[in-house]
């Protein structure tokens, strides 16, 4: 049975507070740090945690945007994340933070560590990869691909890319182009594309959000769900 724990961490000067989702025997075990969407931690991704759990996982879901946004509205939100997307190089130390915070917990094993994430947390996920951070892999459910201009580093991490071939947000031209990028940085990847799916076709209640080309899929959000379950298997054994 899983068991919740806030953890309170300052970055930069900013409060926020992550979830750890674990076992109640608090025995260190490989570990998934889940970033959500620009709304920020919610119960969906808190939800996501709970069913790795079931499968003998821990989860770590990141805050990234601060304990005053939570709960805050989509105009609001928006606006944190043209804020944080602005200076890639901060997002980047941010999520390097927040792997550092997964790392510090007593119930994950160090080396053992998958990052995932959603929408714009699938941006974060990805250039955390594309930074040479030392995890087994990168998992990006319909993502954000454009890249963050830094220098290019070595990709130590597997990339695992679902895609909604409709996103409106990721045309076909920057599938394309993350492919050629992954290939030119050594990635062991993948890219799987979903026809007749749109955006954000992980979330049921993705059509709450009220913009076009952003709609819940259940075939999609099953298989994308399978495959990064093998994913695991292969990475953690």
């Amino acid at each position: 049975m899983s068991k919740d724990r806030a953890i309170p961490h300052d970055f930069e000067g900013e409060e926020l507070e992550s979830v750890f989702v674990g076992r109640r025997d608090g025995a260190a075990r490989p570990t998934v740090i889940l970033v959500p969407t620009v709304m920020g931690v919610s119960d969906l991704e808190k939800g996501f945690g709970r069913q790795l759990v079931e499968l003998g996982y821990n989860a770590l879901v990141a805050d990234l945007f601060g304990t005053k946004f939570r709960g805050a509205s989509r105009d609001t939100m928006f606006g944190e994340l043209n804020r944080l997307k602005s200076d890639r190089a901060a997002l980047l130390r941010r999520m390097s933070h927040v792997l550092e915070l997964a790392r510090g917990q007593s119930e994950v094993q160090p080396n053992q560590i998958v990052v995932a994430g959603y929408c714009f947390g699938g941006m974060c996920a990805l250039d955390l990869a594309r930074s040479g951070a030392d995890i087994r892999a990168a998992v990006i459910f319909h993502g954000l691909f454009d890249p963050p201009g830094l220098p290019a580093q070595k990709i130590k991490a597997k990339v695992v890319a679902y895609h909604g071939w409709d996103d409106p947000m990721v045309p076909p031209d920057k599938v394309v182009a993350l492919g050629h990028e992954l290939t030119a940085a050594g990635s062991d990847w993948q890219i799987h594309a979903y026809g007749n799916v749109a955006h954000g076709f992980t979330n049921p209640n993705a059509h709450e959000i009220g913009i076009d080309g952003v709609a819940y899929n259940a075939l999609a959000a099953e298989r994308s769900w399978t495959s990064f379950i093998n994913l695991l298997e292969e990475v953690f054994g």
